[in-house]
């Protein structure tokens, strides 16, 4: 048995035929899931089994070392991300069940019964918040949730809370994308957090409307044009100043809360001409308008809303750098996978010289973000009267409703870590690296493929960051420029990683229609990565003045 190996990129002698070859895993779970509609957890392990076949006999990866990259794999998509999941639903469930989202709908209609409206307010606003809290698939969890929740339908409520979560994204979890790219490429951490709110705004003002057009079409889009420009223009304007002038530790916490602001104090003074329902409400509607409601009180409406406030709060104090460091020392044992830790070395030109890979487990299950999820779940539910045998009832009904979730989050998480220690991906970074002239606009397409890949621009940037440096050297690019480009452009594919399509399907009751969901999204995400690609081509060509 080998000890150490070495990774190849080239191993069919050609780098375009080798690319072709390592995209079969990809094309192999997009193909079963968006076109012949498997279900997710098959598509899943079917693209696991074609990653293991071809890094074993095309790139020459020994057995074990395919096995243990997959099995590590399974496990991190099992801890910290299926713990996300599970205890995200979890919080949603006692909601539900204590009668508490009736009323939450009613407090959201008081201050708007317009679908557009709510969507900007939840999808794109509050979920920038728990992306910057907590980041790792927490916002399209709960913001798909209290969307279903309000009766939008399941396939609107999830591909709109996935296309809402990309512009925060590459300051999500208090920074820590930007952070990891400092941290892997050598590059000021200042400077690319600076260079990303030079690219990331641009989208900030764009992702509102274009939520509004998916959602509501041209005409409908029109109607909510200044709920459009404040959710918007307030958000890419904070993002700009803090990511530019403090770094990237509270950008979108900052933006958020001005996006969420902007919009409550615009609300006050307007309202669009025509209310925007979907079109199988209308008589609901009716129904509901001849009812004797009694109004809600103040009381009623932050007992509601109780579990949410205690999530955003205890979301918050998780990621903080004091606490969680605090938390990791009590509960952060980190196991080194036998046989793989420092076994498989990542080779020129990729890096700049022979690196061995760490594969260490980091069981933090007291610092995960999971855990505050759960905590918030159990306070809320004593809070509003569940006992403690409810509480576990109500937790194990949740874990058997998100099983197949669970599996297929571990599938598709192996199938990216087998991808990652067997070289598949750097074969495509080299590829798309290879693009000459045009590589400044593929450079940001690469992060989106990293995205897609690993479900997390943090792994796409230590993925790919040294990449792109590599590669803007030889080019004559501003290696800060090129990086930077990697997280921004990774946003973009954070709507159709699949991760990202399994959280928001347990989140709507979709488990099964992961498919859809990719339909919905894909032509979106695809589109808003081109036209990141061309921005930072600008950026390079045209607009120098605009690199730090």
């Amino acid at each position: 048995m080998e000890n150490v190996w070495s990774q190849i990129y080239i191993p069919l002698g050609s780098l375009g035929i080798s690319a072709l070859v390592a995209t079969i895993p990809v094309a192999v779970l997009l193909g079963l899931l968006g076109i012949w509609r498997f279900q997710a957890h098959w598509a899943a392990l079917a693209g696991l089994g074609a990653a293991l076949a071809i890094a074993l006999v095309v790139y020459g990866m020994p057995l074990h070392m395919a096995l243990l990259s997959a099995g590590y794999g399974a496990a991190y998509g099992l801890f910290p991300i299926g713990w996300i999941v599970l205890c995200a639903i979890f919080v949603f469930d006692i909601t539900v069940q204590t009668g508490k989202f009736e009323i939450i709908k009613r407090s959201i209609a008081g201050l708007t019964d317009d679908r557009r409206l709510q969507v900007l307010l939840i999808a794109f606003s509050f979920g920038a918040f728990i992306e910057g809290a907590a980041g790792f698939g927490t916002p399209v969890a709960i913001c798909a949730a209290l969307l279903i929740g309000l009766g939008f339908k399941p396939l609107p409520a999830a591909g709109l809370a996935l296309i809402g979560n990309t512009a925060p994204v590459a300051f999500g979890a208090l920074g820590t994308p930007i952070i990891a790219l400092a941290a892997v490429t050598g590059l000021p951490l200042n400077d690319l957090s600076a260079m990303v709110g030079r690219q990331l705004p641009f989208f900030s003002v764009i992702v509102p409307f274009w939520l509004i057009a998916v959602m509501a079409g041209w005409k409908g889009m029109k109607e909510v044009f200044p709920a459009c420009l404040a959710s918007g223009v307030s958000f890419a304007i904070f993002q700009f100043l803090v990511s530019n002038y403090y770094g990237p530790t509270l950008v979108d916490i900052v933006a958020a809360i001005a996006s969420i602001i902007s919009m409550i104090v615009l609300l006050r003074f307007w309202h669009p001409k025509t209310k925007w329902r979907f079109p199988e409400e209308e008589a609901a509607d009716r129904e509901n308008a001849s009812k004797d409601r009694k109004p809600l009180t103040s009381g009623e409406i932050w007992m509601a809303w109780l579990p949410w406030i205690v999530l955003s709060v205890l979301v918050f104090v998780w990621g903080l750098p004091q606490v969680k460091n605090l938390l990791n020392g009590i509960s952060m044992p980190k196991i080194a996978v036998p046989l793989l830790d420092k076994a498989v070395f990542r080779m020129p030109p990729v890096v700049p010289e022979a690196r061995a890979e760490d594969a260490i487990f980091t069981w933090n299950w007291l610092s995960a973000t999971g855990t505050g999820l759960l905590i918030s779940g159990i306070i809320s539910g004593i809070a509003l009267g569940l006992s403690p045998v409810t509480l576990m009832r109500t937790f194990f009904k949740t874990l058997w409703r998100v099983r197949y979730s669970l599996l297929t989050i571990a599938a598709m998480m192996a199938l990216g870590f087998a991808t990652r220690y067997g070289g598949l991906d750097s074969t495509m970074g080299l590829a798309f690296a290879s693009t000459g002239f045009l590589f400044p606009f593929f450079s940001p397409l690469l992060g989106w493929l990293g995205v897609a890949l690993t479900g997390s621009d943090t792994s796409s940037n230590v993925l790919f960051g040294n990449l792109q440096v590599v590669s803007a050297q030889q080019l004559g690019i501003s290696p800060i420029l090129a990086a930077a480009a990697n997280s921004s452009g990774g946003v973009m594919g954070k709507m159709i990683d699949a991760q990202s399509i399994v959280v928001a399907g347990v989140a709507t009751g979709q488990q099964g229609g992961e498919g859809e969901i990719l339909r919905y999204v894909f032509w979106h995400s695809l589109l808003l990565a081109a036209l990141v690609g061309v921005v930072v081509l600008l950026q390079a060509r045209v607009f120098t003045w605009m690199i730090p």
